[in-house]
């Protein structure tokens, strides 16, 4: 007979916790003062919460606050236990972060030593009836890292501190994005269960395009049971059991549902999920499993290695972009934080999101939307710009921790890539690391022996990468634009985003290119007077090396310096903008060539000038917009190839594009029309065509003062400009500008009178929670735009710095 009964021991359950800071160089007073804490939470929030440190984020408060990392702290908790009769009660702890010892009522319980994985002790002893203590006393993760890289030697690593020597997030030790909060607490649900018999300990349901569902159940059971058991598995209208005798690891089970409906990511079908329950008695499992095959096809071809990914046998174009944690500090994320996230993702057109390896695996509330959603998920195994001891006692935490990551999230139907690592592998062959790790393993066992075995046990169905960037050949530089996965980082670092041009990638899983957030959003936490781009707070919200450096000189030919700190914030944005549109149209026009780009990245984790598309505050950033108008399901482009125009057509649907194509060779100035060409064109589903320009609309009398208009029939847009805007000849006066409110808001209305490139509304410079529907619009003499914002009250008129375009950067 199975019983199982659950304590939670969690704040929204009831349980008072406080914490307090035990040792190391925390303020005076706050050595053993408890102040209240939540579980799950962080030593950083709860002591926020209680007013003992100001805000991390603001200002310069960040280096004010490293002693946190440095400190040892205790979580304790009193709870009353009554015996229910079970056999065996267990602590079930799914996350302490990180290094930590566990007591109850005195006794220690246990040791811990990874922030990704869960523990279950047996307290059955232990625990008593009436009263009990249970204290958790967490490690500074700052010292415990230096700690034991001085026990065990130093592995190459990134950044300031040896995040490498722990199984603990690696960001949030500081990254060239995020803040140095390296912080301890319990950040996952605690609970005890009480149980005897048998219990349910893990399920893998693992979906198939053939309506199959093999369901793996692991049983767990007390020495004393003797009686079988039975495990039911209900799915799509479909009931199966299978009969167990005491001592059963395993218990699989089969339902075949009949007719089923496949799952696709979105813009190539619909998103069905199945209701999965299983039963043990009293014991139970739910969840959601969606039906789907895919595959990953690295065959070599004539052209080197391409790296194609499949659904249900039908190839898909990636539009994605990588995700890091959506705060530095992860216990304040919830399933709406989640949604609201990866609706941003849906809303640029994009169709899968690389969870990236120096972050977390992410809660289920993360893979649940990504599965509603028909986002596609690649998921790292958690390793990041750094080499890795592969003895114990680390060796054994991998293990672990990988056999708990792919038996949790093998279930979702969004799931389709399992990686490596991030940029070791290139790391190893050249970043300097043979000669400080002198011939000592470095992780290459996880990646290429390890973590391959443990998917393909846990998870056959989901392909297999061993790092990014990756040649899917040990004998090819692992990034070679030719072969697998490529990162692309000379521009930015070193080179200007036209190099993006030199390169035909198969496949880009990483490149990028900086700007700053939002107005608002900057000012919230920077504070110099006056605001500068080497002030001292800036640089606190700047981690790249160089980063605003780098900033001026990206701008190149393309846009002129800045005359002051509300130029810079418009300049750089735009540039960040232009930089990574520039690289993935280039990339589409290869198709098929090439199959797919995922930006870095997606999100921020405070505030701060980075490579995100949408800034800490959620405020989407110009680049957002650019991902939009390149990510859409059909995209025209103008190219250049040897020596001559054409116009590259991507049309990623599943229906033919038949459009007539307009090309306008246009003045600057007003609504002269130099030469106009129209041409039909159809492109298959999912498919690319390139064709020529005509030399009477490529040709320009006056390239300064004449740039090319595309417009398909539908409406789908490219423009084309023969010079850069630092001698394009855009005037100052080329467009007037109407407010008008509406009922949450007010729309802004502009008119061209000549080119009004790139213009875009800043709303949140008059209100911080104002919102805008479009950005980087370009209007040729006589069009109109209507910008809506909602959320704030309309002002009066809107100019320079609300309203801007490329135009008055040159004016």
């Amino acid at each position: 007979m199975t019983s199982l009964k659950t304590f939670d021991l969690t704040t929204d359950g009831g349980a008072a916790w406080t914490v307090q800071a035990v040792e190391g160089p925390a303020p005076d007073g706050l050595i053993g003062r408890a102040v209240a804490a939540t579980v799950p939470g962080e030593v950083h929030t709860d002591l926020l919460a209680a007013g003992e440190i100001p805000d991390p984020f603001d200002g310069d408060n960040e280096s004010a606050l490293h002693w946190i990392g440095r400190t040892r702290w205790s979580f304790r908790t009193t709870f009353s236990w009554v015996a229910d009769g079970n056999e065996r009660q267990e602590l079930v702890a799914e996350g302490l972060d990180t290094v930590a010892t566990v007591t109850l009522n005195g006794q220690e319980l246990g040791r811990t030593a990874n922030q990704h994985r869960s523990y279950r002790f047996d307290v059955t002893g232990a625990l008593v009836a009436g009263d009990n203590e249970l204290v958790i006393e967490f490690e500074g993760p700052v010292a415990a890292a230096e700690a034991e890289r001085a026990k065990v030697g130093s592995w190459p690593h990134t950044n300031l501190h040896p995040y490498n020597e722990l199984r603990k997030m690696a960001s949030n030790f500081g990254w060239d994005w995020g803040p140095d909060v390296a912080t301890a607490g319990i950040w996952r649900p605690i609970r005890i269960e009480s149980w005897s018999g048998v219990r349910i300990d893990s399920v893998r349901p693992l979906a198939g395009a053939d309506g199959v569902l093999n369901t793996f159940v692991s049983l767990v059971w007390t020495d004393t049971a003797a009686e079988y058991a039975t495990v039911t598995v209900d799915v799509g209208g479909t009931t199966q059991s299978v009969s167990v005798k005491p001592g059963t690891d395993t218990a699989v089970v089969t339902n075949r549902v009949p007719a089923v409906d496949l799952w696709w990511p979105r813009g190539y079908g619909e998103q069905p999920l199945y209701d999965v329950t299983v039963t043990l008695a009293d014991d139970a499992w739910t969840g959601r499993v969606g039906f789907r095959d895919i595959s990953v096809n690295v065959a070599p071809d004539n052209d080197g290695t391409p790296f194609v990914l499949s659904v249900n046998g039908k190839p898909i174009y990636v539009r994605g972009a990588n995700w890091i944690p959506d705060d530095a500090f992860v216990t304040r994320l919830n399933a709406d934080t989640y949604r609201t996230s990866i609706e941003d993702a849906v809303d640029a057109g994009m169709n899968l999101l690389r969870v990236w390896g120096g972050g977390i695996y992410e809660s289920e509330d993360f893979y649940d939307v990504c599965d509603e959603l028909g986002i596609l998920v690649w998921q790292d195994f958690l390793f990041a710009c750094a080499a890795y001891s592969e003895d114990e006692p680390l060796r054994s935490e991998v293990e672990a921790e990988a056999r708990e990551a792919v038996t949790r999230l093998s279930r979702h139907a969004s799931l389709a890539v399992w990686n490596g690592n991030n940029e070791n592998i290139w790391g190893y062959v050249e970043w300097g690391w043979r000669v400080p790790l002198a011939g000592r393993a470095w992780g290459a066992g996880y990646y290429l022996d390890l973590l391959p075995k443990i998917v393909a046990e846990l998870d056959p169905r989901t392909p297999y990468s061993a790092g990014s960037p990756y040649s899917f050949d040990q004998f090819i530089h692992p990034n070679d634009d030719r072969h697998g996965t490529m990162h692309i980082w000379d521009v930015w670092n070193q080179v200007d985003y036209t190099t993006y041009r030199k390169y035909k990638p198969r496949f880009v899983s990483e490149f990028g290119f900086q700007g700053p957030p939002a107005w608002s959003t900057l000012t919230s936490v920077v504070h110099d007077s006056p605001l500068d781009p080497y002030g001292d707070q800036m640089l606190v919200h700047q981690k790249a090396f160089e980063g605003n450096l780098k900033l001026e000189r990206g701008l190149g030919d393309h846009l002129p310096i800045w005359k002051n700190i509300d130029d810079w914030h418009w300049t750089t944005q735009l540039n960040q903008a232009r930089a990574i549109a520039y690289g993935i149209e280039h990339f589409r026009s290869l198709f098929p060539l090439n199959t797919g780009a995922v930006v870095w990245q997606l999100n921020d984790n405070w505030p701060v000038v980075s490579w995100a598309a949408v800034d800490g505050h959620g405020i989407r950033k110009p680049l957002w917009y650019a991902l939009k108008r390149v990510y859409a399901d059909r995209l025209l482009t103008v190219q250049p190839r040897e020596d001559q125009l054409v116009v590259a057509a991507h049309n990623d649907t599943d229906a033919t594009w038949s459009t007539e194509v307009t090309v306008t060779r246009r003045s600057t100035a007003g609504d002269e029309v130099l030469a106009r060409e129209t041409f039909a064109i159809e492109i298959a589903a999912r498919s690319a065509i390139v064709s020529e320009l005509p030399e009477s609309v490529v040709v320009a009398s006056n390239p300064r003062a004449e740039y090319l208009e595309v417009r398909g029939a539908d409406d789908v847009t490219a423009y084309w400009y023969f010079v850069e805007d630092t001698e394009l000849q855009l005037a100052g006066n080329a467009y007037t500008s109407t407010v008008t409110p509406t009922e949450g808001g007010y729309d802004v209305t502009v008119s061209a009178t000549a080119l009004a490139k790139d213009l875009a509304l800043f709303p949140d410079r008059l209100d911080p929670e104002a919102r805008v529907d479009s950005c980087l619009i370009t209007l040729s003499a006589g069009e109109t735009h209507t910008f809506h914002v909602t959320g704030a009250a309309a002002p009066e008129e809107v100019a320079v710095p609300v309203l801007r375009s490329a135009n008055d950067l040159l004016n």
